[in-house]
């Protein structure tokens, strides 16, 4: 029997706007903005619905709009479909969007600790330090070459494997800019540098993992109703006892998206479901599994291609 899938999309996929159709169609989603502002305690709903995008761009404000708004279409989904999913994922910030889903943790948890997780993130490294880049058109073992060659001592390392031939790189500035180089002298079609304020997903953010410990540590997990792929391992796995562990760890460790979806594919999901802002991860699941009946939601009208 084909299985369902449901991906929640990470930081880059913000933008103003996002969630407001949601929110003024569908008192689940209304409620649960309105849940965010009380956690938060600023008024998260005006930021997604009106920006400013330069507010939005923040990363201690785009994880917990991000989550809230792929939570907010997640309760939507099933108030007006009653579809669940088999599998759930997310991609970096994402991985929040599915444990939420998957009972293992509290919204109110989950958007206070991104809160943090950002805050935490951006703090790891002074902005100017570090970078990441997009490499197109290298495969997986070269990269990881052009990477220790780059490195001269710095870090610089892959940081999402996002789809076959698409890998983000981070570290050091002067690192990430010697591996583009490298990278295009062994054949990279493109190295192109990404516009964010630190370097995720990589030995540098070791800090900001010890900090997420300490938030963590104290949050009760529930029982997870649904199995998720962590990017760290990028297998599905039901014990709650591993949810922290895992999400400490996925702070400086890669995000194994092109994996991950090999892995749900290989489970017998034959649908993707992409629940949140933007259609990034519908593109990249577009690359790595073929024939899969791929759908996302983010606007009410997106209801009727379920």
């Amino acid at each position: 029997m084909s299985k369902t899938a449901f991906v929640f999309p990470g930081q880059g996929s913000q933008y103003p706007g996002m969630g407001r159709e949601l929110a003024a169609n569908f008192p689940q989603a209304r409620e649960l903005f309105e849940q965010a502002g009380d956690c938060l305690g600023f008024n998260l709903a005006r930021l997604c619905f009106e920006g400013p995008e330069s507010d939005l761009q923040l990363t201690a404000n785009t994880q917990p709009a991000i989550l809230t708004v792929s939570v907010a279409a997640q309760r939507v989904v099933f108030a007006e479909t009653g579809m669940a999913p088999d599998l759930v994922a997310g991609h970096s910030l994402g991985e929040y969007s599915a444990l939420v889903c998957a009972g293992a943790l509290s919204f109110e948890d989950a958007v206070l600790a991104v809160r943090q997780r950002g805050q935490f993130m951006q703090a790891a490294v002074p902005v100017g330090v570090g970078t990441m880049a997009a490499i197109i058109g290298l495969d997986r073992s070269t990269l990881e070459e052009v990477c220790q060659q780059a490195a001269e001592g710095d870090v610089v390392a892959p940081a999402n494997y996002n789809s076959p031939g698409q890998v983000v790189i981070a570290g050091h500035v002067a690192a990430v800019e010697r591996a583009m180089a490298l990278a295009r002298e062994r054949g990279a079609k493109r190295a192109l540098p990404l516009p964010v304020s630190a370097p995720f997903h990589c030995s540098l953010m070791q800090p900001a993992a010890l900090r997420l410990a300490e938030v963590l540590a104290p949050l009760s997990i529930g029982s997870m109703q649904v199995p998720v792929v962590s990017n760290v391992e990028a297998v599905a796995y039901d014990d709650g006892s591993r949810v922290r562990d895992l999400l400490v760890s996925q702070v400086s460790s890669p995000v194994r998206w092109e994996e991950s979806v090999e892995h749900m594919s290989a489970c017998g999901v034959e649908r993707f479901v992409e629940i949140g802002p933007g259609k990034v991860l519908s593109g990249l699941v577009k690359r790595i599994a073929q024939g899969v009946v791929l759908a996302n939601v983010q606007e009410p009208a997106d209801l009727k291609e379920l």
